[in-house]
């Protein structure tokens, strides 16, 4: 077995029946499945692309560890492999074919930037499989009522939902903590209506600019509007006044940005935050 690289946050998984498991999460859609291409994304020791081919004819992976990268098509010379020793941040997302999947066991330090990656990109992933941190998951899916930026990142342009938790015992080495996989049915088109990403984001970064602080403090350092004011619009759309940022669902905040962002005499609301 090659030796893991800790900079790249490389843990093996290599029991076969849970490889098999998270690739069997992406294929709920039989009609689909022999004509989709795969994004996988850090292929490591070709472990899990072995079971997306147990599903799918086609796995396009993207590793930016070289010697692995160069060790992959070895192992698969007889199936429709395509691997590009890269920087997944920095990989063309338009090359990918439309409708692709994405599945991929992913190093804990990079989890957000990738899915922030994914979701926003012009040629965005039909269904993403992932294997992540725990907790990880958890924020995601919002499990247990609470939300974060990557939450309502991931929810407002997919139906999230928890597959199965992997313990860390599994993994060579093991790492600190356990993982969960985090299912993603991407969204056709974007839930926003007319209020733009760009302006729903900067409410929301605001908002969580001290996440155990009130949501109307937060809301209030942008200047714009008094705390009185925003309890009282607070109130109007059936949210506590006393409520911390995390306490809001996807709704709510939708519908608080579109009311800061239309309210009279503070119409353009958009912090510089």
């Amino acid at each position: 077995m090659m030796k893991n690289k800790k900079s790249l946050g490389q843990h093996w998984l290599k029991e076969r029946e849970v490889l098999l498991d998270i690739a069997r999460y992406a294929t709920t859609d039989q009609n689909v499945v022999k004509n989709t291409t795969v994004l996988e994304i850090g292929s490591g020791l070709g472990t899990l692309t072995s079971a997306i081919f147990k599903f799918f004819d086609k796995v396009v992976a993207v590793e930016y560890d070289q010697a692995l990268a160069d060790k992959l098509p070895k192992q698969f010379p007889n199936k429709n492999l395509t691997v590009i020793n890269a920087d997944f941040l920095q990989f063309d997302l338009d090359t990918l074919p439309k409708d692709y999947f994405v599945i991929a066991n992913l190093p804990y330090y990079i989890t957000s930037p990738i899915v922030q990656k994914l979701l926003t990109a012009e040629n965005p992933p039909r269904k993403i499989v992932l294997l992540v941190q725990k907790e990880v998951a958890k924020r995601i899916t919002m499990s247990g009522g609470k939300s974060s930026i990557l939450g309502l990142s991931a929810n407002l342009y997919a139906k999230t939902a928890l597959g199965r938790v992997v313990p860390k015992e599994l993994f060579v080495p093991p790492p600190k903590v356990d993982s969960q996989v985090v299912i993603f049915d991407v969204y056709a088109k974007s839930h926003l209506g007319r209020l733009s990403e760009a302006d729903f984001f900067k409410i929301v970064k605001l908002g969580f600019a001290a996440p155990r602080k009130k949501l109307v403090n937060n809301l209030a350092s942008g200047g714009r509007f008094s705390r009185a004011e925003l309890s009282n619009i607070l109130q109007q759309l059936s949210i506590h006044p006393d409520a911390r940022p995390e306490n809001l669902s996807v709704a709510e905040w939708k519908n608080l940005s579109n009311r800061l962002l239309t309210t009279p005499n503070h119409a353009g609301f958009v912090p510089e935050h």
